[in-house]
């Protein structure tokens, strides 16, 4: 493989009119979960990528199966659990930016995923791992298979990317949330936050400085992400910014940020330049926040250049530092 990542996939039930969740009577089905969304992404563009998860043994996790099956995300080590059942969440239709999200998942199958289901074999046939700080909040057994995934993987020589992809509910405290997050991308090669993500987790509030913090302490490279600005990067060779693209409407932010981390990862892999493999990591978040689905605007690989050559020399223009 060239890709495996591990975390929990729900059901999402998304309003079919906007309103209050509560007052909304008509969904329309579909997938959800940070994680699977990478998966998905990058089986789009062709790679071959790994999913490692539980669900329960119920129409909702068959649903996912089915799905990722569709997408031609491996499967094999997903495992299906008899005690425990399928989370979901419910999520509000807006006509432009955040919608209302809540969560159906505690006591999940996925949350009890736990060292004992990790398969070395498995996660030594993949290039590389990508990780979120989604699943460390989940459990305790769910972080230490994180924490023995990243071990493992490092001992590999295999690279590591870490999107803190923060949930404070899901934290008992702000406190803990940020020492946790911040342990696992320290160990990691490249470290992706969301601007507002890195001025919480590491005090700083320039771009330049949230970086610094993390290279010195062994990170590559961190690229973060700037919304509609685009993103900037930096290692320890080079940094700079790299403009975002315009859209004519923003429909759903949701899975914007998967899709920047899809498109900066494969770019990584397949030997781009690090300002290439920005932009395209800000090509695929512009077409994600024009679907409603989470994943529905990931492209495949058609799309993608597609897309990028319609603003190349435009928006696709990156300014170097």
């Amino acid at each position: 493989m060239d890709v495996v990542t591990f975390g929990e996939a729900m059901v999402m039930f998304v309003a079919e009119e906007p309103g209050s969740l509560q007052q909304v009577s008509r969904f329309q089905r579909a997938l959800a979960g940070a994680e699977v969304n990478t998966a998905i992404g990058f089986a789009r563009l062709g790679l071959k990528s790994g999913w490692v998860s539980k669900v329960g043994n119920d129409v909702f996790g068959n649903y996912i199966l089915e799905q990722l099956r569709q997408e031609q995300v491996n499967i094999e080590q997903v495992h299906i659990s008899a005690s425990f059942a399928t989370g979901f969440q419910l999520k509000a239709k807006v006509s432009e930016g955040d919608p209302e999200v809540q969560y159906f998942r505690k006591h999940s199958a996925a949350s009890h995923l736990s060292v004992a289901d990790f398969d070395e074999a498995y996660f030594r046939s993949a290039k590389h791992l990508h990780m979120t700080g989604i699943p460390l909040a989940l459990s305790s057994s769910m972080r230490e298979f994180a924490k023995h995934a990243q071990s493992f993987m490092r001992k590999e020589g295999k690279t590591i990317s870490f999107d803190p992809n923060l949930r404070p509910a899901l934290w008992t405290t702000k406190g803990e949330m940020i020492r946790m997050v911040n342990e696992y991308a320290f160990k990691s090669d490249y470290v992706l936050p969301g601007i507002e993500e890195g001025k919480l987790l590491t005090g700083y509030t320039k771009p330049s400085d949230i970086a610094d913090f993390y290279l010195k302490r062994g990170v590559k490279l961190v690229v973060i992400k700037l919304g509609s600005k685009g993103a900037f990067y930096k290692s320890c060779d080079e940094e700079g910014y790299v403009p975002g693209y315009r859209v004519s409407k923003v429909v759903d932010t949701v899975g914007a940020g998967d899709g920047f981390a899809v498109g900066l990862i494969s770019g990584i892999l397949e030997g781009m330049p690090v300002f290439q493999a920005v932009m395209r990591g800000n090509a695929i978040g512009a077409l994600a926040v024009q679907s409603i689905g989470d994943s529905d605007g990931y492209p495949n690989r058609k799309e993608l250049d597609s897309f990028m050559q319609k603003y190349h020399g435009e928006d696709a223009a990156c300014s170097v530092q």
